[in-house]
């Protein structure tokens, strides 16, 4: 193992950990960056969002070089029931930007390009190497990281969490509890491909323009949850995901629930012919701003993931995992020009950074959201079919007068949840919403 000390070691190489390391090197500092994979990368086959604006402020010509697929022209907002859907469409040839603020990316390519930047920055990496524990001093303060390898003991000034939601290093050495089966959502994705052109005949697309449709109904049978199709270069990106809690005793299965959702009438046609070869499974964190850990101590800091960020209203969650391992290099960097130590008093000036940005402010404004969804399971079953009803009979021309189909609708939700219940459910959701 490498005797030389650090000034930061950073514990893992997503998006978090690499703009950690990156923001670090890039300013002088001697970084050490551990990941249990093969590379970067390597657990992660699947399709995703990039927000451009987060990366910019760490790599600015980063789309010079960046492996992107397509840049997003058209947002869709799908509530289904078992055989239709009522959407919300928003699409804007504004999008065509010289800039674009969107894209599409499929993350084993992308976070092997964001390891290279931070290679090229200076950081040293080190794959297929497992973090077993955190080193303290005598009075508690972390100062290195001990590994499975053969004499695996490096030390440094401070230590950057960024492992992923199950945060195992940070549990077994006593900074956070372990995460609650109702603070984390398994999601399981794969890709399917398709020629080129075929994805733009069928999503109304030319050049590199994209397309993402987010849903949420009756095809998550009842659980909390989302599922989502992204179009690629030449592949779908398709997934759906669940509260952990939900499964438990509920009969379904992820793969279950994304197989319906593939042969759903709206979905399938998207994905005829084409060919899946790859799938995968993974923890997403849901659980907000009221289930974030403690973000600091003596000698450490948590990013991305581990520490909850995920604005699990807006489904961002690589903006955040970014500008969180920003902030924390920029902290580190600020604190070693000013040739302070990493104490926890310190440190506090990420968590005053953080609460300046969208971070903190989004998840603040949403904190009372998983809470609202948990216990208003209607909204996952219930109000799509009425909303699909509602639709039908709407737009359904059968010589029936248009008050008596408003008098039917109104029949129909009072009959469903009656008006207390209807009421309660709308404040419920605007409070929380604030």
């Amino acid at each position: 193992m490498i005797k030389e000390r650090f000034d930061a070691i950073v514990v893992g190489a997503g998006p978090s950990g690499n703009a950690a390391a990156y923001t670090m090197a890039k300013e002088g500092l001697k970084v050490l960056q551990l990941e249990r994979g093969e590379y970067s990368g390597s657990k992660n086959v699947q399709g995703a969002i990039l927000y451009a604006n987060a990366l910019e402020k760490i790599i600015p010509d980063f789309r010079d070089d960046a492996p992107l697929e397509r840049h997003v022209i058209e947002q869709r907002l799908w509530t289904m029931d078992d055989t239709s859907y009522v959407g919300m469409h928003y699409r804007s040839q504004d999008f065509n930007e010289e800039r674009p603020n969107r894209y599409t990316i499929i993350r084993a390519q992308f976070d092997k390009w964001f390891s290279r930047k931070v290679r090229e920055a200076g950081a040293v990496l080190l794959c297929e190497t497992t973090v077993q524990e955190l080193l303290r001093d005598s009075r508690g303060k972390v100062i290195g990281v001990r590994t499975d390898r053969g004499d695996g003991t490096v030390f440094a000034d401070v230590v950057v969490l960024a492992e992923g939601v199950n945060g195992l290093i940070g549990q077994r050495s006593g900074l956070r509890a372990e995460v609650r089966t109702d603070s984390v959502a398994l999601a399981v994705k794969e890709m399917h491909f398709l020629p080129r052109e075929v994805i733009e005949s069928r999503f109304n697309l030319k050049g590199n323009e994209g397309v993402v449709i987010e849903a949420m109904g009756t095809i998550t049978a009842g659980m909390t949850g989302t599922a989502f199709l992204y179009t690629n270069q030449e592949s779908i990106s398709v997934g759906i995901g669940c509260i952990v809690a939900d499964f438990e005793g509920s009969g379904q299965t992820p793969y279950g629930l994304l197989e319906a959702f593939k042969n759903h009438p709206s979905i399938k046609p998207l994905l005829e012919n084409s060919e899946c070869k790859e799938y995968a499974a993974h923890l997403i964190p849901e659980g907000g701003y009221n289930a974030m850990p403690e973000l600091y101590g003596d000698g450490w800091i948590v990013v991305g993931d581990a520490g909850q960020f995920v604005n699990a209203v807006h489904r961002e969650g690589s903006n955040l995992a970014m500008t969180t391992g920003r902030l924390a290099g920029e902290t580190i960097v600020w604190l070693k020009r000013r040739k302070e130590i990493a104490s926890k008093a310190n440190l506090s000036e990420y968590r005053r950074r953080l609460d300046e940005t969208f971070v903190m402010k989004d998840l603040k404004k949403y904190k009372n959201i998983p809470a609202f969804l948990h216990g208003t399971r209607q909204v996952f079953g219930v109000y799509p079919q009425l909303l699909s009803r509602a639709a039908q009979t709407w737009f359904r021309v059968d010589g029936t007068d248009k008050l008596s189909k408003e008098k039917e609708i109104l029949k129909s939700f009072r009959k469903a949840r009656t008006m207390p219940g209807l009421i309660g459910d709308a404040f419920k959701l605007v409070r929380a919403w604030r």
